[in-house]
C-alpha cells in the first residue's frame, strides 16, 4: 500500500498484513537477517535501479529464499512500460 492510498484512507486487509509480517519473521528465523536489515536492502536496491529504469517502488518485492545448501536474496522488480529513464535536461 503506498502513501497516497493511506492518505485517502484506504486500508490494507488485515490478512495480507499478517501474511507479510509472518513472512518477515520466517525470513529472520531462517537466515538470521533482521526484518529491518532486509527493508534497508530493499530500499537500497530500489534507489539503485530507479536511477536507470522506471519502476514503481511499491511493487518491488525482496525475499530471502533458503534451502539446505544455500540462501538467495531474490528481488522482483516489475518495470514500467517505458522502461529506461530519459536523460535529465540541464
Amino acid at each position: 500500500m503506498n502513501w497516497f492510498e493511506r492518505l485517502l484512507g484506504k486500508k490494507e486487509k488485515s490478512g495480507a498484513t499478517a501474511k507479510q509480517r509472518l513472512q518477515m519473521v520466517l525470513i529472520h528465523d531462517r537466515a538470521d537477517v533482521s526484518p529491518g536489515l532486509l527493508e534497508q536492502i530493499k530500499d537500497d536496491i530500489i534507489e539503485v535501479i530507479a536511477k536507470r529504469l522506471e519502476i514503481n517502488p511499491d511493487t518491488v518485492v525482496v525475499n530471502l529464499d533458503n534451502t539446505t545448501k544455500e540462501s538467495r536474496l531474490v528481488a522482483e522488480i516489475p518495470l514500467l512500460q517505458n522502461g529506461r529513464r530519459r536523460a535529465a535536461v540541464q
